[in-house]
């Protein structure tokens, strides 16, 4: 039997040692409980993610889902898909991410195939590709490293290709970056977290996820070489964009 997945509790009680955040099997069994208390404006996205693929989807190419964790944006461009010859890719370098996944993907019955790949997304070749997703993923690349992706990317895009790149953002001026963190952090108490969850993940994910602002993605989007760069969401200091090459 699967495990169903559960409330994440995770930083509820004082920890004496704050590490690295991973995303080990204690995620995975309270990730989408985790992501959507944490994140705005995530089921949104997911649902017109697969809207935007749909429409930007071209026959017989790959659609690719680069740090897929749960398939979430996996199953959403599953399921709206009508194109013939498609195949999604989810690559996620959590072996517990991907072997969770696979159990979920057996008990959903839509027609269009999905590849599960368990690998570094920096070791993934990218071809033929008419739609690729990096869903609050490049956040978590080092720095010095996400120019380099998101050339692979771009080379692997077939004329047209979307890239549809979401990511937490960081704001130039001070003061408005942390009113976003301050609305970020409310949000997250809505849902049930509390200050001491909030602080201890907050330290957890210090030295993982580093974000930027939205000139940053879109300025290196550019230079990579998409013709059209667009912002089409937004939710306190979470972003979405949409890349044309």
């Amino acid at each position: 039997m699967n495990k169903k997945t559960s409330q994440d509790n995770i930083f509820a009680s004082p920890l004496s040692e704050i590490v690295n955040f991973v995303f080990d099997e204690n995620v995975v069994d309270v990730f989408p409980d985790m992501i959507n208390r944490s994140v705005p404006g995530y089921s949104t996205i997911i649902n017109l993610l697969g809207i935007i693929a749909q429409h930007h989807a071209k026959p017989d190419t790959h659609l690719y889902d680069l740090g897929c964790s749960l398939g979430a944006a996996s199953l959403s461009m599953r399921h709206r898909l009508t194109q013939e010859g498609c195949k999604i890719i989810s690559v996620d370098n959590a072996q517990a991410m991907i072997e969770r996944l696979d159990k979920i993907l057996l008990r959903d019955n839509s027609k269009t195939p999905v590849q599960t790949v368990c690998s570094d997304i920096q070791d993934v070749e990218i071809n033929n590709a008419s739609v690729v997703v990096m869903n609050f993923t490049l956040q978590f690349i080092p720095l010095s490293e996400r120019k380099k992706i998101l050339t692979k990317i771009y080379n692997g895009l077939n004329k047209g290709g979307c890239l549809i790149l979401s990511e937490k953002l960081a704001f130039p001026d001070a003061v408005e970056n942390e009113k976003q963190i301050d609305l970020h952090h409310a949000f997250k108490k809505s849902n049930g977290y509390s200050d001491l969850e909030i602080a201890q993940k907050r330290n957890a994910l210090e030295n993982v996820l580093i974000p930027e602002t939205r000139e940053t993605h879109m300025q290196r989007l550019k230079e990579t070489g998409f013709t059209q760069v667009s912002s089409w969401f937004q939710c306190f200091n979470f972003a979405s964009f949409i890349a044309i090459k």
